[in-house]
């Protein structure tokens, strides 16, 4: 099942995300099951977030990947939000 993690970082949290930056990506490839991702930016351009498309086997194991990510290790969002997701272009 697809999954679509939508994450906020906590306000003046950007350097706590290059910090964990490449743990974070580490972490993508080593577990195989991200389809597609990358940063939420702001009006400057600027990291804010995250927009991670999961190919997991339930949402339990969503949840599971989300913990265990070394951003949410690092306490880097404000907010994170699983929901299950239909690819129907692209």
């Amino acid at each position: 099942m697809l999954v679509a993690l939508f994450a906020r970082d906590k306000d003046g949290a950007l350097q706590t995300r290059k910090d964990n930056r490449q743990a974070h990506l580490d972490y993508i490839e080593a577990t195989g099951v991200v389809a597609q991702a990358g940063p939420l930016l702001d009006e400057a351009g600027e990291m804010c977030g995250s927009l991670v498309i999961l190919d997991v086997a339930d949402m339990s194991a969503a949840r599971a990947w989300a913990e265990s990510d070394p951003y949410a290790q690092a306490g880097l969002f404000e907010s994170v939000t699983l929901t299950a997701w239909k690819k129907v272009i692209g």
